[in-house]
């Protein structure tokens, strides 16, 4: 059972107190084979399948670079404004895990192969600057799972089983410095961060990104300061937070923990925190090793990494454009106001739209539905737009069958209520739950002849002389057939049965 520690509302917390952040955003890479090892990297196959005496840490096994890796290291770290490093190496960072089969984790230390960069994201209009420490190269972990216990931790479990295929996976960790911007700003700033990384990395195609699947996880680092003092606090590392809404939650949740800690008179702990989605609390992990305690030293069995210029320069030129620059052209090609792309980036949707108008879906029609229908049914659900299982094929699919009279709006949201809850393809749950537009004259003429009956005091409206009355019987029509009637045709219908 998650233990809930005393808490300040989050109002009184900021009030006496000024957050300061620092993100850890790791991004598994999406090359065929693994860091230093040509093990396959696919997701979701048999446990320890995808291992060989490298990636397992056997004695005698030598890693060899993965060059493609190299590359999307330095693609990221352009894209990060940051400068690449003319010559960098591993190291080995030594700490003991069962996730780590070789008992250290070849990483970078003081060389990474990007440093010095800076990035922006907006916030409700605003524009704020994040400074990028670093972004390095290492390999990712293993996968643990605790058996047995009622929270799928350690402490409880009767045994763990731990998966070496992901230990290996090319990994790029990208670390910002300190992140200070207005108080009330913190936690949304960090989720606009992470949700604009996530997109600038699918643009440059190095990861899918999958959040879900762990190719996207942040460390959120949080402190307090007394307001308007420059002395930094203490910081904990709430670890693995894997949906934007999660991390704008988990920091939400740090401040006012920390700030009832100190309001109390008690000292924050330098510590490790795990993240509850279920119950929306962060909880004690392990004490915080700085970097003496994992004894780094330069990584013996791989040469430097020293990328050439001409290179480097030649990656730079297949950059696509800044995200600042194709937000403003995106504005523009759809047509937007500043406010409804206010919204659009706010709401996390702005990929969304672009890979649904390339389907053909009108821009209009496209934020419609993302920031209605979807972005209702995610609120709902506790999950970020894009992990409800609809995506821009099922709006495509959806909108077209609005606009060839299949489908209204009324019906559509149907339609998405059932994809939303695993009920089928959008063909088989229009057909499980009779959704279909009704069209046909007959049945149409039917419905439209018992509203007649029903309402003589509208018909004698709409005979002296007041044709808008017929608004009334168009409801009666809809009504009738629940919602499932071609509005246009039974307005031209119910035009010519009246005379008018």
């Amino acid at each position: 059972m998650t233990v809930v520690a005393d808490v300040l509302s989050i109002d009184d917390a900021l009030a006496q107190f000024d957050p300061v952040m620092g993100l850890e955003v790791h991004v598994e890479l999406n090359t065929r084979s693994k860091m230093f090892c040509g093990c396959p990297t696919e997701f979701g196959a048999p446990p320890n399948t995808q291992t060989c005496p490298v990636c397992l840490g056997l004695p005698g096994a030598l890693p060899v670079v993965n060059a493609r890796a190299v590359e999307s290291a330095i693609k990221i770290g352009l894209a990060l404004n940051c400068e690449i490093a003319e010559w960098c190496r591993f190291a080995r960072k030594n700490y003991f895990y069962p996730d780590m089969p070789k008992n250290f984790q070849t990483s970078q230390y003081d060389e990474p192969i990007a440093f010095n960069g800076w990035t922006e994201v907006v916030v409700d209009g605003e524009t704020y600057r994040i400074e990028i420490e670093r972004a390095h190269m290492e390999e990712d972990t293993g996968k643990s799972t605790h058996v047995g216990g009622a929270t799928g931790r350690i402490h409880g479990a009767s045994h763990s089983l731990v998966d070496y295929n992901r230990a290996g996976i090319p990994l790029i960790e990208i670390v910002t410095k300190t992140i200070e911007v207005p108080p009330a700003k913190a936690a949304a700033v960090a989720r606009a961060y992470v949700s604009m990384l996530r997109d600038l990395l699918l643009a440059l195609d190095v990861s899918d990104v999958r959040m879900d699947q762990g190719s996207l996880r942040c460390d959120a680092n949080v402190s307090l300061k007394p307001s308007g003092s420059s002395e930094l606090g203490t910081r904990t590392e709430t670890k693995n937070v894997n949906s934007f809404r999660s991390v704008e939650r988990a920091i939400t949740y740090e401040i006012t923990r920390q700030a009832a800690v100190l309001v109390a008179g008690g000292k924050i702990l330098q510590e490790t925190r795990h993240w509850h989605e279920d119950t929306g609390v962060t909880t004690s992990g392990r004490e915080k090793s700085d970097a003496d305690d994992y004894r780094y030293f330069p990584e013996p069995d791989l040469v430097p990494v020293a990328p050439a210029r001409d290179w480097v320069e030649e990656i730079r030129a297949t950059l696509p454009e800044a995200p600042p620059v194709k937000r403003l052209r995106l504005q523009t090609e759809w047509g937007f106001t500043d406010l409804e792309m206010r919204d659009v980036v706010n709401g996390g949707v702005q990929t969304l739209i672009e890979q649904t108008v390339a389907l053909g879906v009108a821009p209009a029609a496209a934020k419609k539905w993302w920031l209605g229908e979807l972005a209702r049914a995610a609120n709902e659900a506790g999950k970020d737009v894009d992990a409800l299982g609809v995506g821009p094929a099922e709006i495509a699919k959806v909108q077209k069958l609005v606009e060839a009279g299949a489908l209204n709006d009324k019906l559509a949201r149907e339609v998405f209520d059932g994809l939303v809850k695993s009920e089928g393809t959008v063909t088989e749950i229009i057909s499980a739950r009779g959704l279909a537009l009704v069209s046909d004259d007959s049945a149409l003429q039917e419905a439209i002849d018992r509203a007649i009956a029903a309402n003589p005091d509208v018909v004698e409206k709409v005979n002296s002389g007041k044709p808008a009355a017929a608004g009334a019987l168009i409801g009666a029509v809809m009504k009738d057939m629940r919602g499932q009637a071609d509005a246009a045709k039974v307005r031209e219908l119910l035009n010519a049965t009246l005379g008018i």
